[in-house]
């Protein structure tokens, strides 16, 4: 469903031996984790016990093409060789220990738990990264869920590091909160290019008469059905579809993967004739985000989130209020949450169609109507955005973002899309997360976030909080319980 715009995690296992251990620990123990995980494990025949070995080991997963890696400690562990692996090793890498219990207390003892501290101790010493899970001690059947549960924190970290945000225009007037420092991109090895809003509009006059937009037109008319979209725009939807999907490929440079955040209003829809919000909508479906406003890094969340979810994911205002009178009607006593907990979220209509309802049309943007059409006129280029009520389910809320001081910050919170009504106009869902009040007062504000979050379609936020560890982040916040105060909560109120 998402294309080739993912990574595709090729995992591998390399078993390290302390030489005054049995090796048959290591190399036993490691077979017995491959045949636990079954298909999809690549196991390196070399045991690495000393420097010699390890470029060796390093050389054999290369060429079987694996890029992510699970050192594993059989037994003690040879302290230098082992973090070396990560050093020379080009991909994310996790270390885990063999638990004791397969064999003798003499012979058969392994002592990898005490090897899993001097590890961690020599990759602080050599400032190398490593996974470490929650808890990396573990039998066979354990540390083959430790590494299925490595899969989609890896194939995060590996796609932002080859990831280009390419981006048009600058942020809208007055919507600054989408404007960021790019410093924090670097330290993450993430590359952007930012272009003109009118080098966007020259590739798509380019792009006129393309033998391709019959193709699309057909399958943009297969997606929505009859009576749900304008047929007339979907020749020039088309056409800006295909210039951005071309200027992904010709812009990509030295990444494989890419995000788009570009400017759509308020010049876009007068110059293009429609909105773009459908076209980033089916972006987004083939995980190839297209964030609006210019939001840098609500595209890198957005990309986030799709590789650890395995699916699509969308970008919304964290918008208004649920009225007391849809709570009470359609939320009280059917829910469990306060009103305090709900909110909607909100955009134009970049939701991808399969997380919409079934009533679900391409429409025009009402806000921007009322100001940029004559006043009682018919829409015309304010059409094009896609809306309907999310459709009910798991989500996850997050958000990585540089702050003013050029520091990486992140959230997650997890709930739900209730399936409530929103009486209400673009792609908006009722949305409740546990303790969202408190959530909004001491994170949302109190660290001064913007008003667009990221949303997952499942709970993934122990994945997300794991990739954003990992990637160096030092403020994960999350809506905390009632029974745990945020710092700057008034203990008396």
């Amino acid at each position: 469903m998402l294309g080739n715009n993912i990574p595709t995690v090729k995992m591998g296992i390399i078993a390290v031996s302390r030489d005054c251990f049995p090796i048959a620990l290591s190399t036993q123990r490691r077979k017995n984790i491959v045949a636990a995980y079954g298909e999809g494990l690549y196991e390196c025949p070399i045991t690495v016990e000393n420097e010699l070995d390890m470029p060796k080991a390093v050389d054999d997963v290369k060429t079987a093409g694996c890029n992510a890696l699970v050192v594993f400690l059989g037994n003690f562990g040879p302290e230098t060789p082992e973090t070396e692996i990560a050093q020379h090793f080009d991909g994310p890498c996790m270390f885990v220990a063999a638990a004791e219990g397969d064999g003798d207390m003499i012979d058969g003892r392994g002592d990898a738990y005490c090897g899993m501290l001097n590890c961690s101790y020599n990759l602080g010493m050599r400032h190398l990264k490593g996974y470490i899970p929650e808890y990396p001690v573990g039998t066979a059947e354990e540390v083959a869920d430790m590494i299925r549960e490595f899969v989609p924190v890896a194939r995060a970290i590996i796609g932002v590091k080859n990831l280009k945000i390419i981006t048009f225009g600058p942020r809208p007037q007055d919507f600054f909160a989408c404007n960021a420092p790019i410093k924090g991109l670097y330290e993450i090895g993430v590359e952007i290019e930012e272009n003109s809003e009118l080098d966007l509009l020259v590739s798509y006059k380019a792009h006129a008469g393309d033998p391709r937009i019959p193709a699309v037109c057909e399958d943009m008319a297969k997606e929505m059905g009859e009576g749900s979209y304008y047929p007339e725009l979907n020749e020039r939807m088309a056409q800006f579809e295909l210039t951005l999907l071309d200027w992904a490929e010709a812009h990509k440079g030295s990444k494989q993967y890419v995000a788009f955040a570009d400017k759509c209003w308020p010049a876009f829809p007068s110059q293009f004739g429609f909105e773009p919000c459908y076209v980033n909508s089916r972006l987004v479906s083939r995980g190839i985000p297209v964030s609006c406003e210019v939001d840098i890094y609500g595209a890198l969340s957005e990309y986030i989130g799709m590789c650890v979810s395995g699916d699509t994911v969308t970008l919304l205002d964290i918008n208004n209020s649920v009225p007391k009178y849809i709570y009470d009607e359609d939320i009280k006593g059917k829910y469990d949450c306060k009103l305090t907990d709900t909110f909607m979220g909100f955009h134009c209509g970049n939701t991808p169609e399969c997380k919409l309802c079934s009533d679900r049309a391409v429409k025009y943007q009402l806000i921007q109507h009322r100001s940029l059409e004559p006043e009682g006129s018919e829409p015309d280029f304010t059409r094009g955005t896609l809306e309907g009520d999310i459709a009910a389910g798991p989500i996850t809320f997050y958000r990585l973002q540089c702050d003013s001081e050029g520091k990486l910050r992140s959230y997650i919170a997890q709930g739900d899309v209730l399936d409530v009504k929103t009486r209400s106009f673009g792609g908006i869902g009722v949305f409740a997360i546990p303790e969202m009040g408190r959530f909004y007062r001491h994170v949302l504000i109190q660290k001064r976030y913007p008003h667009h979050g990221a949303v997952a379609f499942s709970h993934v936020g122990k994945y997300l909080y794991e990739v954003f560890k990992f990637l160096g982040v030092e403020d994960i916040a999350y809506n905390q319980p009632k029974s745990l105060p945020y710092p700057t909560e008034n203990p008396f109120a």
